[in-house]
């Protein structure tokens, strides 16, 4: 069964493209998104297999959006998806229990695997083309 993910990222061109190549490899993209507040409030109006979900956005951020889903709905399964690969911020997202974080650049079947994990209810950390396990801070 195909699975059901919303995009979230402020950068149109990223969104339209990563939309596209997420629908040839199979995977159903029920809504994209711009910043934080939006991916809360579809969320909660399509809730989906998974969230795919930039941190680093203007106005409402991945973080905001994360904690949020969290407060609604503590197993909603959210992929962050971010360049930053700072300690502070990975602590920070293993604290609001992110299920998975996907680090830039990727391959599109890195996000494919990722997404399959993390339905399954796997958390993984993907860099690359390396995906890894790991667990959340609780």
């Amino acid at each position: 069964m195909k699975p059901n993910v919303i995009l979230v990222d402020d950068d149109k061109d990223t969104l339209e493209i990563f939309e596209d190549y997420l629908e040839l490899k199979g995977v159903n993209v029920l809504a994209t998104g711009k910043n934080g507040k939006e991916a809360v409030e579809l969320y909660l109006r399509h809730k989906p297999d998974v969230v795919l979900l930039d941190v680093m956005m203007p106005e409402y951020d991945g973080f905001f959006a994360l904690k949020n889903i969290r407060e609604r709905d503590p197993s909603a399964k959210v992929v962050m998806v971010t360049a930053d690969m700072t300690e502070q911020t990975r602590n920070r997202l293993q604290i609001l229990k992110a299920s998975g974080i996907l680090y830039k650049p990727y391959e599109i079947n890195t996000v494919i695997e990722t997404i399959e994990k993390v339905k399954e209810g796997q958390s993984v950390i993907a860099v690359k083309s390396k995906v890894t396990k790991y667990t959340p801070l609780c």
